[in-house]
This record gives structure tokens, C-alpha cells and sequence, in this order.
């Protein structure tokens, strides 16, 4: 197969939504239809103990949350599919809009019970932004749930976009009978208790056909024929070129849990999503077709087998073709590493693989290299944008509870801040050490991998902080009097870049006032 067969077969996707939408579930039902698994695990359920493959770190399997973007990669029908499961849990919101910069389009997950919700409309903003291709699944159709045109006309409304739908439920929640797929204008039928298998779908030449009366009732026949004739009427046909433009969205219905639903979402997936797409760097477009290589890291996971102590860094493929063994130049340190275990993943299970083609995302192990947004290339010298690294909201200081593991408090903090999930700043008056996260939640996991992986204990202690925000100057002169005026308010970065702690709006309001001249940055790529 030629280079440019490959990258054409394949499809790199987030699966986005707001948590407990069924959006891991999902993510498990993929991986299965794709014949990557065997048996789907439940995310919640006392009767299946089974974990699912996406939520691997131990507090994910207890809380049944995803705190973490997995990566699982399969086959299906001739193309190379490679789902990032994103964490729902607006804690960990930072980790998704990073994943979000590594695929080329999105699977949202929406709750028919619930509709949109605030996390769905922030990450559709971040699709937004990008441009991003969006496919809408409709979950939980075997519970009481919203009117689909309801649930169609909000989707429209708060999230701004226009929709179009593929298939079309039969009644819903303990009325639910199963689907209609609108293009192949087929029926597909709902079995309540079938958990591992899908009934054969049933075809018809025209929705007047008499037979689908005798297969759901004609009550229900008459409801999906007035139904479709409203849809053809309110609807746009579907244009493949707006959807890959971000701007009409594919709406699918079906149970996740249920199995239901999926194939005729797998099936349109691949045909209509993009292959791997362009990236912007420094030195403007990066195409997949260019001959030398090129990717980011977006993503680092520390002891991703707490048994091997390994870590792990996230590379998306965007040119080139990646060799197993060959010296790439590492941008920003301006050195040439070489990698004899590059890895394919199915969640937390790796495989070694002896290359790989734009649109891939790889394991690299890191040995302390890589930090998110780094560049390897063949030679060239520039770095990929977009990749964000947040102002932090919540803030804490660092107390080691066991002095005698303070080197391994110390190893913890460095390795999990370098994941991107909280960032560490140190007092220049004082030395101590400050996490600061987007979420609360984020403090709990940090604790309970503390101690997990690393056997360190530490206590977050409360710290009044309104924002800590990145500082520069033009003038050296002018940023020595602003650090020594407010000394007390300074701190570093990991990369000893300057930090301005702010206690209070108002404290950062007189800042700004009293020296004009220092820019501050909500964000570290200023």
C-alpha cells in the first residue's frame, strides 16, 4: 500500500461529552463492532466487574470516570480508526482541549434525557475554534428521554450549529422499538436485553411499504412516516464538503450500553470523516504528504504500568512516515533520539510497531525528554502551535507528610505535572511548592497517584490565589523593578519561567496600572 493510500484509510477522532453521557461506554462499543475486543466491560455496574479498556488507572475503575485521554487503535473495513477517549469531567477540561488539537474530527456523545450540557457547549467551543468536523450520537434512547425534535432544535440553538439526521428513533425509553436509517431507509430493531449482539438490519425500498406496519404497529408506522416527511421538509441534505467544514453535523440515535446504534455510526464514520488533516507550525502548513517526518507530543502519561515504573509521551503523526529505530531531532533540546519500542495502544495494552503514518498516535517511552508541545522532526528546526497550556484556577501548597519520602514527593510532583493535568509553580521568597489545576478533582487524583505510584504523602493545604499568570517584558530593566516590587508575589515556573501570583482581581488591576510596560500571559505559549 503507497504512502498516500495509508494516510487516506485512516481516521483520528475524539469522542467528547459532558460526563456520564455514555461517552466511554461508546468509546468500549466502537472497540468492539471494530473487532478490537472481545467483550465490552460496564463502566458502572455491580454485576459486570470487568473494567472498561479506556478507564485503565485505578481511580478511574473506582469512581467509574475517565480522568485521562486513553488511546485504542483498530481496523475496521479497510480503514485504520484511532480513537482518543477524552475525559467528560470538566476538571480535567485542559487534557481534552489538548487532545482536541491531535485529531482531526469529533464524535459528540449527548444524553437524550439530559440535552446539552455545560461541558458539551465548552468543548463545541473548542471544535469551534478549529474548525473541527462534528458527528452528534444521541445515547440512552432505552430510557425516557427528551422528544428527539426537541432535542434537535436545542442542540441547534446552544450549541449553534446545524444538524442533520442520519437515523431516526421508533418510539423511546420503555416504547422504544429501534431505528430507522434514513439514507439506506432501513429498519433496525430494538432487543431491550441484547447486550453483546445487533438484530440483522431489515431493508425497504420506500417507507410506504405496508410490511413496516406489521413490524412495529401501525401506530408507530404512521408516526415514522409523518416523522421522515417533517425531517426532508425542515432538514438540509447532508453536504459531505459542510460537514468536513465544521459546519452541519451528522445526527445519529442508539443505546451505547445496548449495542444499539453503533454500526450505523461506524459505518457513515468512516466514510465521511476526514483523513489526517494540516498542521500550522512556525514555519507555516505542514501537510501529511510531505516526505519528512514530523509530529507532537500532546500528551504525557507517567507509570502508565505502575509495575514497570514507565513513561509514556503521546506523539500525533502529522508527516512522514515514523520508523522504529531511526534518530528523529527533538526540537526544543536540540538533541537526536532514537526509539526501539515506538508502541501502538489498545488502552494501558501496547504492541511494538515498526512504523507509522500521519494521522497515527504512537508511545514514545520517555526517559524525561518530552514535555507537552514538543516537536520531532527529520532535521528541521520549528514547533507545532496550538497547543495550550492553561492559566491555572485553583491553587495549593504542597505539604510532604513523610520527610523521609521527600525525593520521591519530589520525582511525583515533576512526573505528574508534566502530564499537563495541574502545573507546579516555586515561590521565589520562600522556595514551597504550589499546584495549580482547572479542577478541584484534579488535587484528589494527584493525592491518591501520590501515594499509588509513587508511595509519597502529601496534603493539599488551601492558598488564596486569585490567578498565577505568565510575565515578560521588553525591557530587562523594567521587569527587574516590577520582580523586585513584588517579590512576594513571584514564583517559577518548571521551566523557571516567571510567574505572577495574583491574590485578588483587584491586586492584578493595580499591577497592570502601576507597571504598564510587563505583559501578563493567561497563557505559557506567549
Amino acid at each position: 500500500m503507497t504512502v498516500i493510500e495509508e494516510i487516506n484509510r485512516r481516521r483520528t477522532f475524539a469522542i467528547i461529552a459532558h460526563p456520564d453521557a455514555g461517552k466511554t461506554t461508546l468509546t468500549e462499543k466502537l472497540l468492539l463492532f471494530g473487532g478490537a475486543i472481545q467483550t465490552a466491560g460496564a463502566v458502572k455496574s455491580n454485576k459486570i466487574k470487568k473494567a472498561t479498556t479506556s478507564d485503565f488507572m485505578e481511580i478511574e475503575k473506582q469512581r467509574g470516570i475517565s480522568v485521562s485521554t486513553s488511546v485504542m487503535a483498530f481496523e475496521y473495513k479497510n480503514y485504520k480508526v484511532n480513537i482518543l477517549d477524552t475525559p467528560g469531567h470538566e476538571d480535567f477540561a485542559e487534557d481534552t482541549y489538548r487532545t482536541l488539537s491531535a485529531v482531526d474530527s469529533v464524535i459528540m456523545v449527548i444524553d437524550c434525557v439530559k440535552g446539552v450540557e455545560p461541558q458539551t457547549r465548552k468543548l463545541l467551543e473548542v471544535c469551534r475554534m478549529r474548525n473541527t468536523p462534528v458527528i452528534v450520537f444521541i445515547n440512552k434512547l432505552d430510557r425516557e428521554g427528551q422528544n428527539p425534535f426537541d432535542l434537535l432544535d436545542e442542540i441547534e440553538k446552544e450549541l449553534k450549529i446545524k444538524v442533520r439526521p442520519l437515523t431516526w428513533p421508533i418510539g423511546i425509553g420503555k416504547s422504544f422499538k429501534g431505528v430507522y436509517n434514513l439514507v439506506e431507509k432501513s429498519l433496525n430493531l430494538f432487543q431491550g436485553d441484547s447486550k453483546t449482539t445487533v438484530e440483522d438490519r431489515i431493508t425497504f425500498s420506500d417507507i410506504s411499504d405496508a410490511s413496516i406496519d406489521k413490524i412495529i404497529t401501525q401506530d408507530y408506522a404512521t408516526q415514522l412516516r409523518a416523522d421522515v416527511s417533517l425531517i426532508d421538509g425542515v432538514y438540509d441534505a447532508l453536504d459531505k464538503n459542510k460537514y468536513l467544514e465544521g459546519n452541519i453535523s451528522p445526527v445519529f440515535f442508539g443505546s451505547a450500553v445496548n449495542n444499539f446504534g453503533i454500526a450505523e455510526l461506524l459505518d457513515c464514520f468512516v466514510e465521511i470523516a476526514p483523513s489526517p488533516k494540516s498542521r500550522e507550525s512556525e514555519l507555516g502548513e505542514v501537510f501529511p504528504t510531505d516526505k519528512k517526518f514530523s509530529g507532537f507530543i500532546f500528551k504525557i502519561h507517567a507509570n502508565l504500568d505502575p509495575k514497570h515504573r514507565d513513561r509514556i509521551a503521546f506523539l500525533r503523526i502529522v508527516s512522514g512516515i515514523f520508523e522504529r529505530n531511526k534518530y528523529y531531532h527533538h526540537v526544543r533540546d536540540k538533541k537526536q533520539l532514537r526509539f526501539s519500542n515506538p508502541t501502538a495502544f489498545m488502552a494501558q495494552q501496547k504492541s511494538v510497531i515498526d512504523e507509522a503514518f500521519p494521522g497515527d498516535v504512537i508511545g514514545l517511552y520517555d526517559a524525561g525528554n518530552f514535555k507537552i508541545g514538543d516537536t520531532l522532526t527529520e532535521g528541521e528546526n520549528f514547533h507545532f502551535k496550538g497547543i495550550p497550556s492553561f492559566s491555572p484556577e485553583l491553587f495549593r501548597y504542597v505539604t510532604n507528610m513523610d520527610p523521609m519520602k521527600t525525593k520521591q514527593l519530589q520525582k511525583g510532583l515533576e512526573q505528574l505535572t508534566d502530564e499537563g493535568v495541574a502545573q507546579l509553580f516555586t515561590r521565589k521568597v520562600d522556595g514551597r511548592k504550589i499546584v495549580g489545576t482547572v479542577g478541584a478533582l484534579q488535587f484528589e487524583v494527584m493525592q491518591h497517584r501520590l501515594k499509588a505510584e509513587y508511595n509519597a504523602s502529601a496534603n493539599f493545604e488551601l492558598i488564596n490565589l486569585y490567578k498565577a499568570l505568565w510575565i515578560s517584558a521588553t525591557d530587562k530593566k523594567k521587569l527587574d523593578a516590577f520582580i523586585l516590587d513584588r517579590n512576594a508575589y513571584i514564583a517559577y515556573d518548571k521551566e523557571d519561567r516567571l510567574v505572577f501570583l495574583a491574590e485578588s482581581a483587584w491586586l492584578l488591576q493595580m499591577a497592570q496600572e502601576k507597571f504598564p510596560d510587563i505583559q501578563f500571559h493567561v497563557k505559557s505559549e506567549y
